[in-house]
């Protein structure tokens, strides 16, 4: 069986350590439980696992206890559903009744013809789906016992043939993007019963980056995992967000860059914070992280697994601003420099450079009221310029410190630097939604959930490029257009009857 395993993976002796690792940590833990079953005996071992259980749980209802009873719906978003594709949403709607929260997922995109797809088997608990519950009531009471006693207190809706519920044979196997933007899209639906307790969006969009290349020394083929390239947390009433790495990706950690210089056959030029990536706010979010390598040798594959946010940015809060867009760039600087987007596998050539950002998280609280000094902190730091400085928190800096009276000046000019509303989306996301409202997408829903699962994506396609076919004076964002474009559909495919739409 060992045989069969290391025959199917491209680096055998890397995987074989990792598999010894694993077996090594089970047989620990099975000599740990044996130790204490010797010690208590077995009928007391059984009721003491019980009683854990129960106690999170416990725990767990008095958090949500605490919390306002109401719905609080949230939508994001992944930038593709597809190569080429169109955005895929992610729908919740947290409800809070008591002690008890029901998570409804009625709103979230068909099964997709991608790999974004998550495995749930429709179960209403399945863990996939509570990771960012867990997240959002460790964060009210980091007393809370951490284990699966938790998960009683919640239920999930979960509509079948969705993303969320796919029905065999879904392609799933990129699912980590969606479980990532499903926590994230969790933490924006409890923020709205708890805002000043919750952060904005974490920051999101960075890979993990693959090389597969050769050794001029050797001609020994290299396949190495560089680093995943990880955000920071979002800010909130407290303080700013965590930088690098934080809320759901707190336990990532990076490869050391002389390791990768070493052995993964490339030259580092640069990893560190991204400047100007911190959603603006009050308290700003975390500065996303950066990787600029040179590659030295022909036919270098390098892929870059999980790339999003290159649209559709990390969201703020209570007036707080959104992080910046993800980056992937090709040759920056040169004059063959391609913005690469959501490309997640390419062939580069020696000397050639790829540069790669995570966004940044999103900010709380106007940014306007943000300290000058801490402005100028960042400033002196390297992770914000001159100009954005001026532009997202109306602070000048001029020889090296404050321009106090022009940033009076310039603030009480401006007002605030807070957008209306609770989120602030960004205008990329903003724009999308003038057109997809939360009516149309509501009427979206309602006719692909008519058809068979299989039309489902295709179908959803094809009212899109309807809808983007349209003057935009005929785009009333009432779900009519959609209708007509459904109507328009079955009556070219009569196979799909009337339906229910």
């Amino acid at each position: 069986m060992l045989d069969i395993f290391l025959a199917n993976v491209r680096a055998p002796d890397q995987n074989w350590g990792d598999l010894k690792a694993q077996i090594a940590a089970c047989n620990t833990g099975e000599r740990k439980v044996h130790e204490m079953i010797t010690r208590f005996g077995a009928d007391t071992f059984r009721e003491g696992v019980a009683d854990l259980l129960d106690y999170a749980e416990a725990q767990a209802r008095a958090i949500v206890r605490a919390l306002p009873n109401g719905a609080y719906p949230f939508a994001d978003y992944m930038d593709e559903d597809s190569v080429d594709g169109r955005p895929c949403r992610m729908k919740l709607t947290v409800i809070i009744r008591d002690e008890e929260l029901i998570f409804d997922f009625t709103g979230s995109d068909p099964q997709l013809e991608s790999s974004l797809n998550m495995p749930t088997g429709g179960d209403e608990r399945h863990v996939l789906l509570l990771v960012g519950m867990t997240y959002v009531l460790y964060s009210l009471d980091p007393s809370l016992y951490l284990n699966s006693g938790i998960a009683r207190v919640c239920r999930c809706i979960l509509p079948s043939g969705t993303m969320v519920n796919p029905e065999f044979p879904a392609a799933v196997g990129m699912r980590t993007l969606s479980c990532y933007r499903l926590h994230g899209l969790t933490f924006g639906a409890f923020a709205q019963a708890a805002p000043d307790r919750m952060a904005g969006a974490p920051g999101s969009g960075g890979p993990i980056m693959n090389v597969n290349t050769i050794d001029n020394r050797t001609g020994r083929r290299i396949m190495a995992a560089i680093s995943p390239m990880s955000g920071g947390g979002g800010g909130r009433a407290m303080e700013d967000g965590p930088d690098g790495s934080g809320a759901n990706q707190g336990f990532m950690k990076n490869t050391p860059t002389e390791v990768n210089e070493a052995e993964a056959g490339i030259k580092v030029l640069r990893f560190g914070l991204a400047r100007d990536s911190a959603g603006p706010g009050l308290h700003r979010g975390g500065l996303g992280t950066e990787l600029v390598f040179q590659a030295f040798s022909p036919n270098t594959r390098v892929t870059a697994r999980n790339r999003d946010r290159t649209i559709f940015t990390g969201w703020g809060i209570e007036g707080g601003r959104p992080g910046a867009a993800s980056k992937f760039i090709r040759n920056p600087g040169t004059n063959r420099e391609v913005d690469l987007k959501n490309t997640d596998v390419l062939t580069i050539g020696p000397g050639e450079v790829i540069h790669v950002t995570c966004g940044g998280a999103g900010g709380w609280g106007d940014p306007f009221r943000r300290d000058p000094g801490a402005v100028l902190l960042d400033w002196r730091r390297g992770w914000v310029s001159t100009g954005h400085a001026r532009e997202a928190y109306g602070v000048v800096i001029a020889g090296g410190a404050v321009d106090v009276p022009a940033t009076e000046a310039l603030r009480a000019e401006r007002g605030n630097g807070r957008a209306n509303g609770f989120y602030d989306v960004g205008p990329e996301r903003a724009a999308f939604e003038a057109v997809w409202t939360d009516a149309n997408y509501d009427v979206l829903t309602e006719c692909l959930a008519a058809l068979p699962v299989h039309w489902r994506f295709y179908a959803k396609h094809r009212i899109f490029d309807a809808i983007d076919l349209l003057d935009p004076p005929a785009r009333r964002g009432d779900g009519s257009e959609v209708r007509a474009a459904f109507d328009a559909l079955r009556a070219e495919f009569p196979q799909l009857g009337a339906g229910r739409g």
